[in-house]
């Protein structure tokens, strides 16, 4: 695991103490942090995979399965969810990661993790619809709050290819529920998709009256 041990060497390098408490304080983690801003985590977590690409899949799984399970600071987790984006993850990309990204959600357990390893969920959904899909759809109706917010986020973005008939499907499922993590998480989903199609948030609005006050106003701010 000599990606591994780059990393972690980058890190402990670019740390800064001065700012790691607050950094710590304000995403209330009990893990504690190096002071390293999660950019120049990203930056070095792709130049440390660039000069050591992962072979196969498997490698690349271990790799981050390591650096996220094994973290001693929170830094170490962010570089892990980098692992996952870099031109060569890319390329690597099946559904196979699932069991993986699940786990990395339910142990991330917090908006900072679970928020960017959405977009990775939402990569997967992009490349392989059908199960993909299927695996959204259950996610949003368990009982784990993370994978449920998954669920409704991670087509942030999509644009005009977001699937409706999925977005409203977890919507729904998550609709009556009092958790804020889940409220906000709606919100978000439909003003991020107004931005494509106003109409049909407003419609899709009008016609779900047991939204929370909260995923109301975040779905229609900007309209």
């Amino acid at each position: 695991m000599s990606l591994v041990v780059t990393i972690r060497e980058g890190l402990d390098a670019a740390a800064d103490p001065a700012l790691a408490p607050g950094m710590q304080a304000y995403m209330k983690s009990t893990m504690p942090y190096l002071g390293v801003r999660v950019p120049a985590v990203r930056r070095l977590a792709r130049t440390a995979e660039k000069a050591r690409p992962p072979l196969d899949l498997d490698t690349h799984l271990a790799t981050v399965a390591v650096l996220w399970d094994e973290a001693r600071f929170r830094e170490e987790r962010y570089a892990a969810a980098a692992l996952l984006d870099t031109p060569a993850a890319r390329r690597l990309r099946t559904p196979d990661q699932v069991p993986l990204l699940t786990h990395m959600i339910q142990t991330g357990a917090w908006w900072d993790h679970v928020d960017e390893l959405s977009h990775r969920v939402g990569d997967l959904l992009v490349m392989h619809r059908e199960p993909m899909s299927a695996i959204v759809r259950a996610w949003s109706a368990g009982d784990d709050i993370w994978l449920r917010r998954s669920a409704i986020i991670c087509q942030l973005g999509a644009k005009s290819a977001t699937d409706l008939e999925l977005l409203t499907d977890v919507i729904e499922a998550a609709q009556d529920e009092k958790e804020f993590f889940l409220r906000k998480a709606i919100g978000w989903a439909l003003r991020e998709y107004a931005r494509t199609d106003p109409g049909w948030v407003r419609a899709f609005v009008d016609a779900h009256p047991n939204l929370s006050g909260l995923s109301r106003r975040e779905a229609l701010k900007h309209l």
